[in-house]
């Protein structure tokens, strides 16, 4: 065997292993990116609307603040509503284990 095929030998199973690290870093963002295209409510559609189209949620809470902001927990996502009206919807955590976003109250102030 050459010295050149040798050569190459190390550097095939450094970037084998790069890749596999840098799908499995990708796992939870395209989980997320197919909920988002084809199974959370759209902003803009009602409650009427959502509660037709994927039943009732498992908790409602209730309105706050001002303007109101109405949450409905479904198993697979939350949906926010402003008034009678969606203005965002999220994929819940698959796992208790499964790491996401510090929660404002974590957050250490910035100096």
């Amino acid at each position: 065997m050459s010295k050149f095929r040798i050569s190459l030998i190390p550097l095939a199973l450094m970037f084998a292993l790069a890749s596999t690290a840098a799908s499995a870093n990708t796992l939870l963002v395209q989980r997320v990116e197919r909920a988002k295209a084809s199974a959370l409510p759209h902003k803009g559609s009602t409650m009427e609307q959502v509660e037709s189209q994927y039943g009732a949620p498992t908790d409602k809470k209730p309105a706050v603040g001002q303007p109101p902001i109405t949450r409905w927990m479904y198993p697979a996502f939350t949906v926010y509503f402003e008034y009678n009206h969606v203005i965002n919807a999220v994929v819940n955590k698959s796992s208790p284990e499964e790491k996401g976003p510090m929660p404002v109250a974590a957050r250490q102030p910035r100096e």
